[in-house]
């Protein structure tokens, strides 16, 4: 199967400062909706061997060329790739019978709340409701049906944020994730970032020992995409070099549920922050020289381009 392509950076002119440009016309845009939270009985088969795809929200058009929308298309579970606080990601095979036509898939598939290490969402859920005052009251007391549409809630926001940062990233090549393939229920699939043929995740950032001349690239790129990120009026919310993959030297963002929009929600700055010294405390720990990593300067800047200071 071949192998795609993540967008690639965009030429940036010599001596032209990378944030002082105007605004480009794929930020000034507005925010699309997040897809309807659906119904908890609304989730994958996993019994049924045929592809998901045609109960599912889909993402951006046009669809990249090398995935398979046929509905004859079957999906095969390979294994799970990691487990993590709030979901689970496990590696899917869409495939095509007698066609030789298929691609691989990161299916994350969320706990709910009783089931899910992470615990301290109410920070991150500020700025986020439903319409339904009955969802409202089901999210805030915790039952059983609200656990569940919080779990919702948090793939919804995730796609939404995936869908809307890969086209950014589609025109301009200042900020890579993973293609939102599809949603359904609490089952999220994604674009595979890695070897597909031999189906191995690409790296964390984590697990790297950059040489300083790579470092200092990734640290542009990281700066780029918190950048592009201020301006869509996002934070990670949980940055760490554990949700960053490098593909074929291409700083990958990964893990956007608890994405924090830093206007509507009052905690957003100090969110801000703190994916800010997170990930500089990791560079400069890896030897980047502390002169290119300020992380109250940067984090002024990212303020300022989120339209806040």
């Amino acid at each position: 199967m071949r192998e795609h392509d993540l967008p690639a950076r965009e030429r940036r002119g010599r001596g032209k400062s990378r944030f002082d440009d105007d605004e480009p016309h794929f930020l000034k845009h507005g925010r699309p909706a997040e897809p309807a939270l659906t119904e908890p009985d609304d989730e994958p088969d996993p019994e049924d061997p045929w592809s998901s795809w045609d109960g599912a929200v889909h993402g951006p058009e046009p669809h990249p060329e090398w995935l398979v929308t046929e509905l004859a298309a079957r999906d095969t579970e390979l294994g799970v790739l990691k487990t993590g606080k709030e979901a689970d990601v496990h590696l899917v095979r869409r495939a095509v019978p007698e066609t030789g036509r298929s691609c691989l898939l990161a299916a994350k598939r969320y706990r709910d709340a009783q089931h899910r290490l992470f615990h301290r969402d109410a920070g991150y859920l500020e700025g986020r409701r439903v319409r339904r005052s009955r969802e409202n009251r089901a999210m805030a007391g915790r039952t059983a049906f609200g656990r569940q549409m919080i779990a919702g809630q948090w793939a919804a926001a995730e796609f939404s944020a995936l869908a809307r940062l890969w086209e950014i990233g589609a025109e301009s090549g200042r900020i890579a994730v993973p293609y939102p393939v599809q949603l359904l229920g609490t089952e999220l699939m994604l674009e595979f970032v890695g070897d597909a043929d031999e189906g191995q995740a690409a790296p964390r950032l984590a697990q790297l020992r950059p040489e300083p001349a790579e470092l200092r690239d990734l640290w542009e790129q990281m700066v780029d995409a918190l950048v592009v990120l201020a301006r869509a009026g996002y934070a990670h919310g949980d940055l760490s070099p554990y949700n960053l993959l490098v593909h074929r030297g291409r700083l990958v963002m990964i893990d956007l549920p608890q994405v924090v929009d830093v206007v509507a929600n009052p905690q957003g700055p100090e969110f801000l922050a703190r994916d800010v010294r997170v990930v500089g405390a990791w560079f400069a720990a890896r030897g980047l020289p502390a002169l290119a990593v300020d992380p109250a300067e940067l984090t002024g800047l990212l303020l300022q381009e989120a339209g806040i200071r």
